[in-house]
């Protein structure tokens, strides 16, 4: 049965039963098999058949420590799939924005939660996947992120700047030897308070941008301090504040220089706001498969609830909605992977005009996923909202998703200054 979190049963064993982990997938690969690649599709299908395995293997009830899974599923290849990582001795099949979208799907159903964790482990990663010049530490730092050995965190926002990711606080200091000392503060950082690595930003300068730095850093070292965050939403994700206090970065963890720092910053936001699309779709349709399932199978008044139309044609919107999403993300993914198949980088100009469009997809699919949890929650009444099942943690987190890689309003903002720039270009 799915009634892994409640105490308290809620839903009748028939329909839980139904609700389980490979019915759900079933439900998925049958919307799935007619618009995705073999190779892709294949990923999926072998990413499911892992879960399944580690589903019945652990006894998962959705309750658990959910960082203590993550270095198992780093064995399985299932940490990250942005890239081959041969330089690592990992040569990852298949690789690119397309996989890592299966790869999250996968996860998602598995466990939202996990999805989130997982997830800034990754963009922890990308920055030293750009910037490890081969140097040992930074090299090994990434093996040990991208194959779950370590948990990694992204330090970017602050308790007084909040998207003001620019004009930061956090100064850094450059000694005579190369390292650098860092001090001030950070909020917010998903992982902050798990991980055993981090990639931090600070200003030579404070409230100028044009100063920012980039490091790696060991949470282990002296000057590191942080503090655990309360976010009802998500409750099994550790959340972090930190403070650094005469952290000394020492030269080969120094990833960008003052002056590099904001450059650095900006050619990674673009992944950051395409990833949360990725997962905001698999909520979507995570959420979609809970309430079809649900509804073809509760009866009220001796008749199944989807035969209703007050549930069947809201659910029927919120499927063909997810469905023209997960259509628009699948071209843009296959854009990417076909620039990077021809020159291994995403070229410069590139990279910029897609900064209006990732805040486009990012704030229709965080609204979208949003409704559509919310929607299938509500056509699922009590069932929707109880513990019985992993809707509650779509709930959540498809709240989050709002705030978190830029408020909505900011990407209203950027979206507006990109019209601006259109105008001018007449």
């Amino acid at each position: 049965m799915e009634n892994k979190k409640g105490t308290v049963q809620c839903i009748n064993d028939e329909i839980l039963e139904k609700l389980s982990l490979k019915n759900r997938y079933k439900f998925l690969n049958n919307n799935l098999t007619s618009i995705l690649k073999p190779k892709y599709f294949n990923f999926l299908r072998e990413s499911q058949r892992f879960y399944l395995k580690f589903e019945k293997k652990h006894n998962i009830n959705h309750t658990e420590d959910l960082y203590e899974w993550i270095p198992e599923i780093g064995k399985q290849g299932l940490i990250t799939r942005v890239n081959n990582f041969e330089e690592l001795g990992l040569s990852y099949e298949p690789y690119g924005i397309t996989a890592e979208f299966m790869r999250i799907i996968a996860t998602d159903f598995f466990d939202p939660q996990l999805v989130m964790g997982m997830g800034t482990s990754v963009l922890a990663a990308n920055p030293l996947i750009l910037h490890h010049e081969n140097i040992e530490e930074r090299l090994q730092a990434l093996k040990d992120l991208v194959t779950g050995e370590k948990i990694g965190c992204l330090c970017i926002t602050e308790p007084e700047r909040g998207s003001d990711a620019v004009h930061m606080l956090t100064t850094c200091k450059e000694n005579e030897d190369g390292s650098y000392i860092v001090n001030g503060q950070k909020i917010y950082q998903t992982n902050g308070s798990k991980a055993d690595l981090a990639i931090l930003y600070a200003v030579s300068e404070q409230n100028n941008g044009n100063t920012m730095a980039q490091f790696l850093v060991d949470a282990s070292w002296e000057g590191w301090n942080v503090e655990r965050i309360n976010i009802p939403w998500t409750p099994r994700v550790h959340v972090g504040k930190e403070t650094f206090t005469n952290l000394r970065i020492p030269p080969e963890y120094v990833l960008g220089k003052p002056g590099l720092g904001r450059e650095y910053l900006f050619e990674g936001l673009n992944l950051e706001r395409l990833g949360v699309v990725l997962v905001n779709v698999a909520e979507a349709w995570n959420a979609i498969s809970h309430a079809t399932i649900f509804a073809n199978m509760r009866k009220q008044f001796d008749k199944e609830i989807l035969k209703y139309q007050g549930v069947g044609f809201p659910l029927a919107e919120m499927w063909a909605k997810t469905m023209t999403l997960t259509l628009a993300t699948l071209h843009i993914c296959q854009i990417i992977d076909e620039k990077m198949e021809q020159t291994g980088i995403l070229p410069k100009s590139f990279n910029l005009a897609m900064f209006a469009l990732a805040s486009q997809l990012k704030s229709q699919s965080a609204k979208l996923s949003e409704r559509v949890c919310y929607g299938c929650a509500n056509l699922m009444a009590g069932a929707g909202l109880c513990d019985n099942t992993l809707m509650s943690d779509l709930l959540g987190i498809s709240r989050i998703h709002q705030v978190g890689a830029g408020t909505s309003q900011m990407q209203d903002y950027i979206m507006s200054l990109g019209l601006r720039q259109l105008f001018k270009m007449l």
